[in-house]
């Protein structure tokens, strides 16, 4: 099978905060950004990957979800329990440095894992868990 990995989603709550980490701090691309009935989804992904999108929706844009999961999802969201992200660099120390210089809320600094990875992790804007791991 030929399968790849084309989008994802996480979802935010502001969406000028979340298009600054992630086009700013990050230094991701924007990809599309769309307005639809008061919502505001947007499309990012890392430079020279652009086959590999993040997609930022707002929690409210699925119609199946009702009242009662919204406010879960929201309040998931603020612990920053309810989604994430894994990522890799290079060079972790640089990214992490200069993350941590940004506006990008720290979860944990690089730390070599039991299970053989070295990684760090942040929270984005929407309290999205971020971990970058040290590619090798």
């Amino acid at each position: 099978m030929d399968i790849t990995i084309a989008q994802v989603y996480l979802p935010h709550n502001d969406a000028a905060a979340s298009l600054a980490f992630y086009r700013d701090t990050l230094g991701f691309e924007v990809r599309q950004e769309v307005e639809y009935d008061g919502l505001h989804w947007i499309t990012v992904g890392p430079p020279g990957q652009p086959g590999t999108s993040i997609v930022l929706h707002p929690p409210a844009a699925d119609p199946g979800i009702t009242d009662d999961e919204r406010k879960v999802i929201s309040e998931m969201m603020a612990k920053g329990t309810f989604a994430g992200l894994n990522l890799a660099t290079k060079d972790l120390d640089a990214t992490f440095e200069r993350l941590a210089a940004g506006d990008a809320e720290v979860v944990q600094e690089p730390t070599a894992q039991p299970w053989g990875v070295r990684d760090c992790a942040f929270r984005d804007p929407a309290g999205n868990l971020l971990r970058i791991a040290e590619a090798r």
